[in-house]
């Protein structure tokens, strides 16, 4: 059983960044792909970006170039890190980790408890 847990969500202003964080235990993290999602009020959970077991990542169209997704596996760690932030990008964050590649969220298997982004304009 792994266990996620994201930190570093906060409140900003448009154009400022942040980075968050999701530390994983209780498993062999270099095992799995690990992804992040976001869900803002009234919509959707949606892909954001993932990071494979060798480090490929790949990202939703409306980040690409402000976001950036690495992983450190010394440290059991994934990060997002997230420039040029737009109102719109206001949702929870929550790291997920799963066998595949894939940006459906139901194919990840563990997920965190979410970590809020609010970017205020």
């Amino acid at each position: 059983q792994v266990q996620l847990v994201e930190s570093g969500g906060g409140l900003v202003q448009a154009g400022e960044s942040l980075r968050l964080s999701c530390a994983a235990s209780g498993g062999t993290f270099t095992s799995y792909v690990m992804g992040w999602f976001r869900q803002a009020p009234g919509k959707e959970r949606e892909f954001v970006a993932l990071i494979s077991r060798s480090g490929t990542t790949y990202y939703t169209d409306s980040v690409k170039g402000r976001f950036t997704i690495s992983r450190d596996n010394a440290k059991n760690t994934v990060y997002l890190q997230m420039n040029s932030l737009k109102p719109e990008d206001t949702a929870v964050y929550s790291c997920a980790a799963g066998r595949f590649a894939t940006v459906g969220d139901r194919r990840y298997d563990y997920w965190g408890q979410g970590t809020q982004v609010t970017v205020s304009s």
